[in-house]
């Protein structure tokens, strides 16, 4: 059996669809009331674990026949107050996680971080899995959050736990569009006139449940891997995307001023709203980046190719018209 950890969130949700096509056993952490409209599909082929990865003593018991984790549960944020949320969800739950599996003898770990985790110290450049992180204030809070959480699982390596680590970039999906990767199709839906200066790493949420599936397969120990599918200009990306929802795409190329502008903008339209801003100092900065991360060593290792940007757009954009539809 294998136990999937945030599990009704965006990628948790598509691994359980994944195993659930390769008759696997699936048991589903989920908190309670918990929205579980992505699982809907498969919710008589899986069984509902209620929990908390903060509370590991609510469901230990329920591990007793299971062989592998998929820890997916993590908190995604670019806003300063949610720093506490994440270094407590983020770094304390994935602990938890690892020494469950350590007193459960589970056989192996598939721990989902992000490139966030590698760390930077420049806003180009090409990473690779061999980089180490450097402290910079070019590094969110979510990053270091993610790098501490890794930090953990590596620790459970060295004391006997079978783990490997996936570092994907930006995952694209269409399945919730006010949430990651979904809001860039949202900004093009809404016909916005701005675009960064900087590039995106992307991937195709297939590609990564494929190099999971491999990875179940081969039991890979001991490593990391970035699934990166390319870097684009978000230009490119939104001229591609609005093409494809036949929606006019940005055509104002954003500089400093208009950022600090737009960043004003989105407190005085939150402050009435309620909702947390779209664009933070963090994305903000992060736009401007031109680095590369490098998947030259899953592709070699694992013998795999990532799909063409082209092909990704294709079949999320024709998700999202079939929906509104």
């Amino acid at each position: 059996m294998i136990f999937v950890t945030g599990a009704n969130g965006l990628l948790g949700s598509k691994i359980c669809n994944m195993l659930v096509e390769n008759k696997q056993q699936v048991l589903a952490l989920v908190r309670k009331n918990s929205d579980l409209s992505l699982l809907e599909k498969i919710r008589d082929n899986i069984t509902i674990c209620y929990g908390d990865i903060l509370f590991p003593e609510e469901f230990e018991e329920r591990l007793n026949e299971v062989d592998t984790i998929i820890h997916c549960a993590a908190v995604v944020s670019f806003h300063k107050s949610d720093k506490e949320l994440m270094e407590t969800v983020n770094v304390n739950g994935t602990s938890n996680m690892v020494n469950l599996a350590l007193r459960k003898g589970i056989n192996y770990f598939v721990h989902v971080s992000s490139v966030a985790a590698i760390g930077r110290m420049a806003m180009a450049g090409t990473v690779t899995e061999n980089d180490t992180w450097q402290h910079s204030n070019l590094n969110s809070n979510y990053a270091k959050s993610k790098y501490l959480a890794e930090l953990e699982v590596w620790r459970g390596i060295e004391e006997g736990m079978n783990a490997v680590i996936i570092n994907p970039s930006v995952i694209i999906s269409s399945d919730d569009l006010t949430r990651s990767s979904g809001q860039l199709f949202n900004y093009i839906l809404d016909e916005n006139k701005f675009y960064p200066t900087g590039s995106i790493n992307y991937v195709d949420i297939r590609d990564v449940l494929n190099v999971i599936g491999k990875l179940l397969n081969q039991r890979k120990t001991n490593e990391r891997y970035i699934l990166n599918g390319g870097l684009v200009k978000y230009k490119t990306l939104f001229e591609e995307i609005a093409k494809r929802l036949n929606k006019k795409p940005p055509s104002i190329k954003s500089n400093d001023l208009l950022v600090k502008v737009g960043l004003l903008l989105e407190r005085v339209k939150c402050f009435f709203s309620g909702n947390k801003p779209l664009i933070t100092k963090e994305t903000a900065q992060m736009s401007k980046s031109e680095i590369y991360f490098s998947n030259e060593k899953v592709k070699q290792e694992l013998n795999y190719t990532f799909a063409p940007l082209a092909d990704t757009l294709d079949w999320t954009c024709n998700q999202i018209k079939n929906k509104n539809n």
